[in-house]
């Protein structure tokens, strides 16, 4: 049997705390499962539903996981349970080098009014 075919025991972990476990194909991409979970939301997390499955981001070791990249592409253990964050986010932040900084600048002016600048620093490992 083939790598592709043994399942990926994903357990989801919500901002409030709340878990479930879902099985997926090593070739199941972010999306995929973001489209999965949001068709078959359990019934203990309905105060956390949300309106669109295309919201829904997964967190992996500190990282948001863009739509396309598959559980396989991860190299996740098979035969063990890997634990994600599922949270909800209109956007993702832009990729960064590994082990180097990533800083984002946000301006904001509008016809005369101060000028105000945010500086946001990520580091990843």
């Amino acid at each position: 049997m083939g790598s592709s075919h043994i399942p990926i025991n994903l357990r989801l972990i919500l901002v409030s705390g709340k878990t479930k476990e879902f099985l997926f194909s090593p070739n199941d991409s972010a999306s995929d499962i973001a489209k999965h979970v949001y068709d078959n939301w359990p019934m203990d997390w309905e105060e956390e539903q949300v309106s669109s499955p295309n919201i829904l981001r997964l967190i992996y070791q500190g990282r948001f996981l863009h739509g396309n990249v598959t559980l396989g592409a991860l190299k996740l253990p098979f035969g063990k349970t890997t634990v994600m964050h599922l949270v909800a986010r209109e956007t993702l932040p832009e990729p960064n080098s590994q082990g180097r900084p990533h800083t984002a600048e946000a301006s904001h002016s509008s016809h005369g009014d101060r000028h105000s600048k945010m500086v946001l620093c990520l580091w990843t490992f």
